[in-house]
């Protein structure tokens, strides 16, 4: 289990079929620790969804929270919310030199409740459905990103399943003017299968000015060409050097798009997390929900 918000639907789906199980949740956190205050974990008799950080911590909290589960199916009586502190170094032995204090709830509706939905790390929009677009959507899934995924060909998605959560596969004629539809401060990448249509997109987002992060993929030879071209159409130079062009964080080697998924998966984990970064994280509300979208043109 990758992400808090899959951790949750999974926790919904347990609730629904009335699986027992605990929710251990990290109530407190001091200092150096493995995960940071609100991280839950689900454990049932015979599996466990979602980390608090493993190592000797995690292990003794599943022990617990099984015991737990035990004396309350032999018992007959409800499990009632309890706590457990530790001091990582002197009581578990490990190296992180912090305290936690985990919380052991029933899983049930009222906690189900109580579990908030994280909002989305940024909002990205993604032109291209090529193999390194692909390979990013992969790299982004586990990473609580909301993400319209946008592409001119009707069949790019074909084996896209659209039930992902926090993914929206478009498919549109005039890819560009779904810049509009974006929040302000969103994220951009632009990886399309035509470079006159990559250019199109980029001035179309360079226009409104308002990303977080705009990313072109493309050589230094094709940084050159499109930000000559973005200036004689009037861009701003102020607006042509936030643009990154080639994407990704620097240094590593390698053009398979696995590689560059992995970079580029980096360089926006950077950018999300640069203090004071003021980025609409949510996708507009008449825009939400997980689908794939196929809109014609009135030409067509």
């Amino acid at each position: 289990m990758d992400t808090a918000h899959e951790l949750r639907d999974i926790a919904a789906d347990w609730v629904a079929i009335g699986e027992p199980a605990v929710v251990v949740r990290v109530a407190r956190a001091q200092g150096s620790v493995p995960r940071e205050a609100g991280t839950r974990m689900l454990v049932s008799t015979t599996c466990c969804e979602g980390t608090i950080g493993g190592g000797h911590l995690e292990l003794t909290a599943i022990r617990r929270a099984r015991s737990l589960l035990a004396a309350t199916m032999t018992g007959g009586h409800a499990l009632e919310p309890s706590q457990e502190h530790f001091a990582l170094g002197p009581s578990l032995g490990q190296c992180c030199g912090g305290a936690v204090t985990l919380e052991y709830a029933a899983l049930d509706r009222v906690a189900l409740q109580a579990w908030p939905v994280d909002a989305p790390r940024f909002f990205l929009q993604l032109y291209g459905a090529g193999h390194v677009g692909r390979a990013i959507v992969r790299a982004l899934v586990p990473l609580r990103v909301s993400l319209d995924w946008i592409d001119e060909r009707e069949d790019a998605f074909a084996d896209i399943d659209p039930g992902v959560s926090r993914i929206r596969c478009v498919s549109v004629d005039a890819v560009e003017g779904e810049v509009e539809q974006a929040p302000a401060g969103a994220f951009y990448l632009v990886l399309t299968h035509q470079h006159d249509l990559d250019l199109r997109i980029t001035e179309a987002i360079a226009r409104r000015g308002d990303f977080a992060y705009l990313g072109l993929i493309g050589s230094a030879t094709k940084q050159v060409r499109f930000f000559r071209r973005l200036a004689e159409r009037g861009i701003t130079p102020e607006v042509i050097r936030r643009i990154t062009c080639p994407i990704g964080v620097p240094g590593i080697e390698g053009k398979e798009p696995e590689v560059i998924a992995a970079a580029v998966a980096a360089q926006l984990l950077q950018v999300a997390s640069a203090p004071g970064l003021a980025s609409i994280t949510r996708r507009p509300a008449e825009r939400a929900g997980s689908a794939c979208l196929h809109h014609q043109s009135e030409s067509t």
